[in-house]
């Protein structure tokens, strides 16, 4: 767990500290009070990075520098951001300067806000960076094949576009890498909607208070022990088509999950409710999955969710979080405080 955390020029906050201890907190104020920042701030520190801005976009306006210090029992973490003559971002780790965090010098954290209640029904790219970033902190090595991928990618996407002509050959080498990975990105992903599988329609019914059959499906247009060759031979064989839309059409980055409840669609067929009930279910294995997998209690962010909920779902998601440190943003502390019974710290921003 965190136990203090101090911010400088860090977005909204020029200077300060705050204390947490392991229950919940509840950060509490108006819009634009600084709730979601301070989040970002707990997940920044844990794992050097934001969830809905770049690195360059953290430093206060005109500031020329950012810096978060947190402190947990056993260690000190300092993540260093500096805006003047070109950006740079540094760690520290027990006084050790770090370039990168690993995924084993990162924190494990599972973050849900309103936006995750559209992942069955919003866009495929938030289904799959679901997918990506729960991997990324569960197996080791997969936050590069991540980059490396979306490197490749952006690289033969460029070539598509600039020299249509005569690319066959320079192709080739970017095309092999490119399936390569995808392989490599499919695999872990169909790993992890099958354990999903294991355990959601159990978790699900025990939510919903009632049977249900829920199974998630990996769409791919390749099967995942074929994917790179299969990849591979669909890069070669559709080149024109690719260079008159001047973008590689295939690979994992195309992929897709669907989601069917008792045999049907849950985009096409499940009410509000039960959509929301399964996306609180995967939120939830995503946080046990982190625990299993790190031997080490995720730090749970809850960002202005609660409100997002109907009083049902409020109670069962409660239940699974008593035994994790956790944020919880929102302008209205009742709505929230009512289902800890005074087992909570308040941070009031107002």
């Amino acid at each position: 767990m965190i136990t203090t955390l101090r911010l400088q020029n860090f977005r909204s906050y020029a200077d300060m500290t705050f204390g947490f201890d392991e229950g919940v907190t509840i950060i509490v104020g108006p819009n634009a009070s600084g709730k979601t920042n301070l989040l970002e701030g707990v997940l920044v520190s844990a794992l050097g990075g934001s969830y809905r801005a770049r690195d360059a976009e953290l430093v206060a306006f005109e500031a020329p520098w950012a810096r978060l210090d947190a402190q947990t029992a056993t260690t000190a973490r300092i993540v260093k951001l500096q805006a003047e003559n070109g950006f740079k971002k540094s760690f520290e780790v027990d006084g050790k300067p770090l370039a990168r965090l690993t995924q084993q010098r990162t924190m494990p954290v599972v973050l849900f806000e309103p936006n995750h209640l559209m992942l069955l029904s919003g866009s495929p790219d938030m289904r799959r960076s679901f997918l990506d970033d729960l991997i990324e902190q569960t197996v080791p090595g997969f936050g590069a094949t991540r980059r490396h991928y979306k490197r490749v990618l952006s690289q033969r996407n460029t070539l598509l576009k600039r020299n249509p002509h005569g690319i066959k050959d320079q192709l080739f080498v970017w095309n092999l890498r490119l399936s390569e990975l995808g392989g490599q990105i499919a695999r872990e992903r169909i790993k992890l909607i099958d354990y999903f599988n294991q355990h959601v329609s159990e978790l699900y019914a025990s939510l919903a208070a009632r049977d249900n059959t829920v199974e998630l499906q990996y769409l791919s247009k390749f099967h995942p022990e074929t994917y790179e060759t299969a990849l591979l031979r669909k890069l070669e064989e559709n080149l024109e088509l690719e260079v008159a839309r001047g973008y590689t059409l295939y690979g994992p980055h195309r992929d897709d999950v669907a989601a069917l409840l008792n045999g049907h669609l849950i985009q096409e067929s499940a009410s509000r409710g039960e959509t929301r009930t399964l996306v609180l279910a995967l939120k939830i294995l995503e946080l046990q999955l982190l625990e299993k997998s790190r031997d080490q209690k995720p730090i749970l962010l809850l960002d202005d969710v609660f409100s997002e909920l109907d009083a049902a779902r409020r109670q069962a998601l409660t239940q699974f979080v008593r035994t994790y440190q956790t944020f919880i943003t929102t302008t209205d502390a009742d709505i929230v405080s009512e289902h800890f019974h005074g087992s909570h710290k308040i941070i009031d921003l107002s």
